[in-house]
């Protein structure tokens, strides 16, 4: 048995004397995307400092709760928070909540994050569907000897983002009125902002948006054949594009200020997944 399979199971076997998330949908929320699991109905809230082997949450607008629940009709777990590598955590424990969802019977995942515009078409607030990615985060979460009860040595990423609940998104975003984007998310290491040269790098090799996470639980997701799709929330144009500085208020305050098409959004995608 892997070292990651067994702290994963212990997660897991405490989780399922809290709750029954078999089949639920897996929601991963970003920095400012948080105000969605306020709406969970029959909600059983877990902090992440009391799950074994998980741990705290240190970043601004990441709450540290895993919440299991009803919403819209239908069961979801949800993450209020995530752990970031620039906190520090190793990449195996950044992407451990991804494993412990599938060991819980969790059958899809969508995972959020509050992302810098490189696409100069977009503008913050726009809604992007992650339909690629690019890890430039220097690791990976299935770095070192594999771990056999999840997948295998050598996962094939042709397919990483499930194309189906892409389209899903599309359809769902239509009806809703909401002007929603496709594009590559390119990961960085962080915890700084991106340097003008390095967003122009990300230009030039195809990305549409910038952040700091996301693409370990993308990765990870598919290594345990868990169909997941990714939303991110173009919270602010990236370094050197408007020649502004960046702060991490902004991106809380733009997420904020387009919650409302988010929240409906996810909502509606559930019920269809």
């Amino acid at each position: 048995m892997s070292d990651i399979y067994k702290r994963c199971l212990q997660s897991a076997e405490y989780l399922k004397n809290c709750f029954d998330a078999k089949d639920a949908i897996g929601i991963i929320l970003g920095s400012g995307l948080g105000e969605l699991a306020n709406e969970i109905e029959d909600a059983v809230t877990v902090n992440y400092a009391d799950i074994p082997n998980f741990p705290k949450t240190t970043v601004p607008g990441h709450a540290g709760q895993l919440i299991c629940g009803t919403l819209n009709g239908v069961k979801v777990l949800c993450m209020k928070g995530r752990f970031h590598f620039y906190e520090g955590h190793d990449m195996k424990t950044v992407a451990m909540p991804v494993r412990v969802m599938k060991l819980l019977g969790v059958k899809a995942i969508i995972v959020t994050n509050a992302a810098g515009g490189v696409n100069r078409t977009f503008k913050p607030g726009t809604l992007m569907i992650i339909n690629d990615f690019i890890n430039f985060m220097g690791d990976n979460p299935l770095y070192g000897p594999n771990a056999d009860e999840f997948g295998p040595r050598f996962p094939d990423m042709t397919k990483a983002i499930d194309a189906g609940f892409v389209q899903i998104a599309e359809d769902c975003a239509k009806e809703l009125d909401i002007d929603i984007r496709k594009g590559v998310y390119m990961s960085f290491r962080g915890p700084n902002f991106e340097t003008p040269a390095e967003i122009r790098f990300a230009e030039t090799i195809g990305a549409d948006a910038v952040g700091m996470s996301t693409v370990p639980e993308l990765l990870t997701a598919r290594h345990c054949s868990l169909p997941a799709v990714g939303i991110s929330c173009i919270t602010n144009m990236a370094a050197g594009i408007t020649g502004e500085e960046l702060t991490h208020e902004e991106v809380q305050e733009t997420a904020d200020r387009v919650k409302d098409q988010f929240k409906g959004l996810v909502k509606t995608m559930i019920t269809r997944m």
